[in-house]
């Protein structure tokens, strides 16, 4: 099995749960293509008691099919159960057995769980029933969960209302991968790219294990993103689709969302969503909404407080990638190479950069020391000035606010004169609008290798550039 890189803090945890003395009850869960299942197995190195996954788009039948030949894999010799409750009583049969030969954990993985929730198949109940009176009883058993289908994960564990209310033990959400566990996986697999390469290709496919996989190391990024996206029956022609439809029941609903979301780069409110789109504004859309922050395709920022209402912004590289080039067919099998330094590449990578930075807040937090005194990190938008004023990360302590300007370059990056008046009316606005007479306020600029020396950039501060935003966190 492939070498596992990164996950330290979920490892950590994972073994603090392996010595507990109690049964445990985890459900992983996160974005589609993100890793879970890879991490289970290479933490557990596939030393089940049981294991079984469910069946994408599986028929009720499939299913408990699938189920079964797990049961028989590891020891259960009775016929087939023909309900998701027999079912269950064959697995806690089963463990029951293993338990009186040894004491050692008995690890129990069921992967793509939602997948066994057919229509009225009961399974949740049994699920329920089985942990209720069994499984919470046995000491020695730990019962994971895996699904990429977060919204279900969510609904039916982790906020369930029901049986399983409070019954887990732990939740586990799993992310992509930051630029310093993205580094050291392609090192892992002979790559020879710089940092700037490293986050141009990370701008187009974010740190999804599964997709950095696909990467060539004999071949540059453009050329490699050219064989993913562009070429002749290109390896994720199609995956955006493949994408919402395994997370989401209703995946053109959630797809009109993000879509909204991406022609908007500073984000909308909920109201403002509904508008758009022209669906009410009621509790389906909360949970929708809800649904894609917790798959990681949106942040929801507020101002600090001192705006009503959350923002709604994409974040997801990946479908920024897609929204931005490949929604229409495209002909060029060197399409991406052919729009190197062309304004349309660069004002992609732009956006994408503050993206990144996004993703990263504990690493520029870190660089700048600001980890050891208490602080609190937000964005901002205007609600006077036209067009608004829209400050994508602020970072407040007791004494002072730290506003950011975040510039993508290829080389180091050179502030002129219209630049700086637009950053100075940009921090004379927020001043003005929230009326701050405790804090002192300064700028500083994120870039990707530093800011030239001149008039205008020694009039701000600098401190924070990609080797930052590459380095490990020290308290993981």
């Amino acid at each position: 099995m492939e070498k596992l890189i990164g996950r330290e803090i979920e490892q950590q945890k994972l073994t603090k749960y392996m010595q507990s003395e109690r049964g445990e009850f985890i459900a992983i869960y996160g974005r589609r293509r993100v890793g879970k299942t890879f991490l289970v197995r290479s933490f557990f190195k596939d030393k089940f008691a049981f294991y079984a996954t469910g069946i994408i788009e599986g028929t009720r039948k499939e299913e408990m099919e699938a189920f079964y030949n797990g049961l028989k894999e590891y020891g259960y010799e009775g016929d087939q159960p023909k309900t998701w409750m027999a079912m269950f009583s064959a697995l806690s049969e089963l463990l029951q057995k293993k338990s009186q030969r040894t004491k050692k954990r008995l690890v129990v993985f069921i992967d793509e769980l939602p997948c066994f929730d057919t229509k009225r198949s009961g399974f949740i109940h049994a699920l329920d029933y089985f942990w209720n009176s069994k499984g919470a009883w046995m000491d020695n058993v730990m019962f994971v969960v895996c699904g990429s289908a977060t919204s279900w994960m969510m609904r039916n564990l982790i906020n369930n209302k029901g049986g399983l209310h409070n019954r887990l033990t732990h939740q586990m959400h799993v992310r992509q991968f930051t630029l310093e566990e993205t580094e050291r996986y392609l090192r892992s697999r002979k790559f020879r790219w710089s940092r700037l390469s490293i986050l141009q290709a990370y701008m187009a496919l974010g740190g999804v294990p599964y997709y950095l996989g696909l990467l060539e190391p004999d071949m540059q990024v453009p050329e490699n993103l050219d064989n993913l996206f562009f070429a002749e029956n290109s390896e994720l022609k199609g995956e955006y689709r493949r994408l919402f439809a395994s997370l989401y029941k209703t995946p053109e609903a959630y797809m009109r969302i993000v879509e909204t979301l991406a022609a908007h780069k500073e984000g909308y409110t909920r109201e403002e969503i509904a508008d758009k789109l022209k669906i009410a504004n009621n509790g389906h859309l909360t949970v929708m909404l809800e649904d894609l922050v917790s798959c990681d395709f949106l942040r929801e920022y507020s101002d600090g407080g001192k705006q009503k209402g959350s923002i709604y912004q994409l974040m997801d590289m990946f479908t920024l990638f897609h929204y931005n080039f490949c929604r229409k067919r495209v002909t060029d099998p060197h399409f991406w190479r052919n729009l190197e330094g062309l304004p349309v590449q660069n004002t992609f990578y732009g956006l994408a950069f503050e993206r990144v930075c996004m993703w990263h807040v504990r690493q520029i937090v870190q660089a700048l020391r600001l980890d050891a005194v208490p602080h609190e990190y937000y964005a901002w938008r205007s609600k006077e000035s036209n067009p608004a004023v829209q400050i994508d990360l602020i970072i407040e302590r007791t004494d002072m606010i730290t506003l950011f300007e975040i510039k993508y370059s290829k080389d180091i990056y050179r502030l002129n004169k219209s630049e700086y008046q637009k950053i100075i009316l940009r921090e004379q606005s927020f001043i003005s609008e929230l009326k701050s007479k405790r804090h002192g306020v300064r700028t500083h600029i994120i870039s990707t290798f530093g800011v030239a020396k001149g008039e205008y950039a020694d009039a701000l501060q600098s401190k924070v550039c990609l080797d930052d935003l590459f380095k490990p966190l020290y308290d993981i």
